[in-house]
């Protein structure tokens, strides 16, 4: 296990991930700032800070707790950028990068949990 959360790939990519939705966010109408531009910068940060917060903790479950809500964040971030998307807010080509980041995201997050998971057999 890292010695910091700030040696975790995963925690590094979650803070490139809160940089690349606050850019977007940049892009988008003034009118959604109290709405999804708003929500979308709260679910992007609950990302990383919640990686931060279990590696904090004081046990492998409570890691693994505050990963899994890392990982409704993530959903939640992707559903708002679908959203984002289908409402044509931003060009595709701008929408792209930051999906294919919070992907990456989301499979090392299912990697560090299959891999604590089997650490608790």
């Amino acid at each position: 296990m890292a010695s910091s959360h700030e040696d975790l790939e995963v925690w590094r990519l979650g803070i490139d991930l809160v940089d690349a939705v606050y850019d977007l966010c940049l892009s988008m109408p003034a009118a959604e700032r109290f709405g999804l531009i708003s929500q979308m910068q709260r679910a992007s940060v609950s990302v990383p800070a919640n990686i931060a917060e279990g590696c904090g903790r004081d046990s492998t479950k409570d890691l693994l707790r505050h990963l899994a809500i890392s990982q409704g964040s993530l959903a939640e971030l992707r559903t708002l950028l679908l959203i984002v998307q289908r409402r044509n807010f931003v060009a595709a080509e701008e929408l792209e990068p930051v999906d294919a980041l919070a992907s990456r995201v989301g499979r090392l997050l299912v990697g560090l949990q299959r891999s604590l998971r089997k650490k608790l057999e």
